[in-house]
């Protein structure tokens, strides 16, 4: 009698119901990136350290359904500390090149709706050590003569660093000890934080005068280098000094070339010179040669100071800098201000009269004013006073003050600026004093002027006249609510005519307008103001915008829009669509909230569409109306969705939840269909055999003889007695779950990205690389390396070592599995170790095949390494199989160890492991393995989810 197992997937047995809906939980941050190290600390919080300048990624796994939305949020860092909201699972942070401002505690929080959001933190600790800087300083300031008179010394070395370095000083190449060397003393400085070692020479002596090095470390953390820097210290050592070839102050007109010379004066080793600018950075057109700066047809533009600083790092560094002014003159404006003390508005013989004149100017105390009347220059007399800087105007205003006014002083005044024996031209303003040329401005708006209706998005114009007066000054424009700005971003709005024109106009620029006479350009008394209200019509606000709608077949549905505001708020018109084509209904009232009653039926499915209006324009409510059921919702949690098969075949529990399944009428099925590269493998009805979809409640159904490693698109749609769903899909994929810390039957073929727990050992010289047919390099060596995987597919991947360059002879890469833990495993009796088999496939061919060991690592006091197999040279084409017996004496490792052989054509690949217990066994038929096999599988499939085994085992006997 011959006892086998047949599986049967045909779709015949029981779909499988479970709870579904919960919230997120469980949130996990995993990496991927170029991490050093990962840890935990007291509080539990991982700790992901990572070299300055390398790739972070990480990735927030989070289980919950409906699939929760994930954002990823940062604190202590950066300035930009948030990230842009998404919905994709498993969201990844990815930032490349990452910089120390970028380290601090980043959080994952994922959300769907369903009870509290799940949150997760990882603090990120970036890594870096800068080149030192090594200056010299000496104990007193005042220097008269040599530098090194002084008796004492000090060598300061500075750094930034994390985490903090470690400082080694040298003279020449002996190591500085303070313990045996009574000249020097090496300290930290109060308030460095472990960034600054001073090196201390007490009563300098011959053998002081040397080369001295700063060396810091980080003790290799994520493989950073020591760096260095060296000082050579002689009898010579000055500190630096210099001067400018201009003054502090240069002024200049535009279009003028500018030379800045510096020069060094003093300083050993020689100073090292550089040009500033403040503000901002030099001018694009600014020339450096040596110590000297060349600006070409200077402008406005390159004014401010430029600085020169002269560094030898010997005591401080050295500062000169020249404030350069390029002069501009613009905007002359005039005043006429009546007799102040008499509250006087316009010019009454008698009384005093001021005129006044300022320019914006720079620099603005160097401008020159001179006054004439009627074309004479005019000078101080008895009724005519000249204020160069008048102290009750504006600083740089010049005014004219007229006392006691009488007939002769009625003329007309001019005023001009300019900069004596400058090219900047002069600029000039004419005041004509007369009787009739001067009167108060009297400030209207236009009739029907005082409220300007325009559409949202058309153009506005508010009209504000000085209709009366002279000289007619100009109109300020702001908003009459203190807090609000012009549209412009300013506060006030100049019009010379008093027009302000308002281009594409929104609602929130509605509301009230100022209009002001402006004190300058005419006379210099109380503002007249006036106000003209902008009022911005848009179409009515509705809710809702859109609406998803799902109904049974012949029930009363009600659709409702809401008017929520409207300007003006009068409506004109309301009409129903449905499918864009206007329903017949009785005229609405205006006044009440739009509404639509009808029966639904099959005919009667679709989009409607509630049009509202006012005068200004239309807007729309959206309804979808159907009795089309809505989507299923995959469940992505599924635990260990897949089963392995023989015949290099998987099957796939597929999971998902019903969204309102009452909303509709009754769920019968479901339509499924399997495709793969667009090709449809599979298509059929999945029947619910009575049973209705409950809301929450999982359903689940088993998906045969997939092709490992292949992944393939499911679409699913479900099924009412008058209608279809739409299709929802998704791409199921084969992954290996790895059974860590426990070696188990289970067989590694590095289909995942995951590849089973394996990591790279960081200590060796290059990786092992995860690789298929589909992703060679087309431009590999020809005649070594494997063409597919072990099972003969060209998806399936496996892992190998690239002999090409960079890589040189001996260069090894080691790949390390998961550290299993033995402990609770009970050795066979008369034994005090248990025994394990380790079982992979591999692939040597290449004439310059290197050699490929198998390592066991085993972790006690001190972790051993020893070679339990190796295997040298040319092998062959083809996959071959290795397996031998391991003991360890505590919880252990496997690492397979490639090592480069003589020249390129040396690629060497790994292909199945796997790692079980008990001694290796001799190989057996194929159907001894697959019962073996087989056997396994199903008992961990019953053991992990709740189907029953009828549903998937046949047994038969023969």
């Amino acid at each position: 009698m011959e006892l086998f197992w047949v599986l049967l997937f045909s779709g015949v047995c029981p779909l499988v119901w479970g709870q579904g809906v919960y919230a997120p939980a469980n949130a996990q941050i995993v990496h991927s990136g170029a991490a050093c190290n990962v840890k935990d600390d007291n509080i539990s919080e991982r700790i992901y350290t990572i070299k300055e300048g390398d790739t972070l990624v990480l990735q927030c796994i989070v289980k919950g359904h409906p699939r929760p939305q994930v954002r990823w949020t940062k604190t202590a860092g950066s300035a930009s500390d948030k990230f842009q909201e998404t919905s994709i699972y498993n969201e990844t942070l990815r930032i490349e090149g990452i910089q120390r401002v970028q380290g601090g505690r980043y959080y994952c929080k994922a959300d769907n709706g369903v009870g509290v959001a799940a949150i997760k933190s990882i603090r990120v600790d970036v890594q870096y050590l800068d080149t030192p800087v090594l200056t010299v300083h000496q104990t007193i300031s005042d220097v008269r003569g040599s530098y090194y008179q002084e008796k004492t010394v000090f060598l300061r070395c500075t750094v930034n660093s994390n985490p903090p370095a470690r400082f080694i000083w040298k003279r020449g190449s002996t190591l500085i000890e303070q313990s045996k060397d009574n000249g020097v003393d090496i300290y930290e400085p109060l308030y460095t934080q472990g960034e600054t070692k001073v090196l201390k020479l007490k009563n300098l002596r011959p053998k002081d005068f040397a080369d001295y090095t700063c060396q810091v470390s980080v003790r290799n953390v994520c493989n950073i280098e020591d760096k260095s820097v060296t000082f050579r210290l002689t009898n010579q050592t000055t500190p630096p000094m210099i001067r400018l070839s201009v003054n502090d102050t240069v002024v200049v007109d535009p279009g003028q070339d500018v030379v800045l010379t510096c020069e060094v004066i003093a300083g050993f080793p020689a100073p090292t010179l550089t040009w500033s600018h403040y503000p901002g950075p030099l001018p694009l057109s600014a020339q450096v040669r040596g110590a000297t700066l060349i600006l070409r047809a200077i402008t406005p533009d390159d004014a401010g100071f430029y600085n020169c600083t002269a560094v030898n790092n010997v005591g401080n560094p050295a500062h000169k800098s020249s404030n350069l002014i390029v002069r501009t003159m613009s905007n002359l404006t005039f005043q006429i201000t009546p007799d102040s003390n008499k509250d006087s508005e316009t010019i009454q013989m008698g009384r005093d009269l001021k005129l006044s004149c300022h320019v914006d100017a720079s620099p603005q105390d160097k401008v020159n004013y001179t006054w004439y009347k009627n074309g004479a220059p005019v000078f101080n007399s008895d009724n005519l006073i000249l204020l160069r800087s008048d102290p009750d105007m504006a600083p740089g205003t010049s005014s004219l003050e007229i006392l006691e006014m009488k007939f002769r002083d009625l003329a007309t005044y001019t005023c001009v600026a300019n900069f004596p024996g400058s090219r900047v031209p002069e600029l000039r303003v004419d005041v004509n004093i007369s009787q009739n040329s001067v009167s108060p401005p009297v400030l209207s708006v236009p009739p029907g002027g005082q409220v300007v209706s325009v559409r949202e998005g058309g153009n506005a114009e508010l009209v504000c006249l000085v209709v009366d007066g002279k000289p007619r000054p100009p109109i300020l424009w702001s908003r009459t609510e203190r807090d609000l700005l012009m549209p412009s971003g300013v506060s006030a709005v100049e019009t010379p005519d008093g027009r302000l024109k308002l281009k594409n106009v929104s609602r929130n620029m509605m509301g009230a307008y100022r209009c002001q006479t402006a004190q300058y350009n005419g006379l210099n008394i109380k503002r007249r103001e006036a106000q003209v209200q902008l009022n911005v019509q848009y179409p009515p606000i509705l809710s809702p915008v859109f609406e998803d709608r799902r109904s049974r077949n012949y029930q009363m549905v009600t659709l409702r829009c809401t008017v929520l505001r409207s300007n003006p708020p009068r409506l004109t018109d309301v009409r129903w669509f449905r499918n864009g084509e206007l329903i017949r209904t009785p005229m609405p009232d205006l006044k009440e909230t739009p509404e639509l009653k009808f029966k639904l039926e099959p005919t009667n499915n679709g989009s409607y569409e509630c049009r509202v209006s006012n005068i200004a324009g239309t807007s729309a409510c959206t309804f979808n109306v159907s009795a089309q059921p809505y989507n299923a919702e995959f469940y992505f949690d599924t635990p260990n969705p897949v089963r392995i098969l023989k015949g290099n075949n998987y099957s796939y529990n597929l999971q998902w939840t019903q969204k309102d399944p009452k909303a509709t009428d009754r769920i019968i099925g479901y339509w499924i269909n399997i495709q793969k590269n667009k090709q449809i493998l599979l298509s059929k009805q999945i029947d619910l055999k009575g049973k209705e979809p409950e809301s929450g409640v999982l359903i689940s159904h088993i998906i045969p003889d997939l092709r490992i490693p292949l992944s393939y698109e499911v679409r699913l749609a479900p099924i009412t007695t008058y209608s279809t769903g739409d299709y929802v899909s998704r791409i199921i994929q084969y992954s290996e779950p790895y059974t860590y810390p426990r070696p188990s039957d289970h067989v590694c073929g590095f289909e995942d990205e995951r590849i089973c727990g394996f990591s790279q050992d960081r200590s060796d010289v290059f990786d092992w690389t995860r690789q298929n047919h589909l992703t060679q390099n087309p431009k590999r060596s020809a005649n070594t390396g494997p063409e597919t995987d072990r099972s003969g597919t060209k998806e399936g991947y496996y892992m190998y070592i690239e002999a090409s360059r960079p890589r040189v002879p001996g260069d090894k890469a080691r790949l390390v599995s998961p550290l299993f833990n033995v402990t609770s495993v009970r050795a066979p009796k008369g034994s005090s170790r248990v025994p394990y088999c380790v079982s992979f496939y591999y692939h040597m061919k290449g004439k310059h095949i290197g050699t490929l060991n198998v390592l066991l690592k085993v972790r006690s006091i001190a972790s051993v390494d020893s070679v339990v197999w190796t295997k040298s040279g040319h092998q062959g084409p083809d996959w071959k199989k290795a397996f031998f017996d391991i003991s360890p004496s505590g919880p252990f490792q496997i690492v397979f160890e490639g090592i480069r052989g003589p020249s390129f054509e040396g690629d060497i690949a790994i292909d199945d492991v796997s790692i079980t217990l008990g001694k290796c066994k001799q190989e057996q038929n194929t159907v001894g393995s697959a019962v073996l096999i087989g056997g396994s599988h199903f008992l961990s499939l019953s053991s992990g989810l709740t189907f029953g085994l009828s549903c998937f085992l046949l047994l038969l006997y023969r």
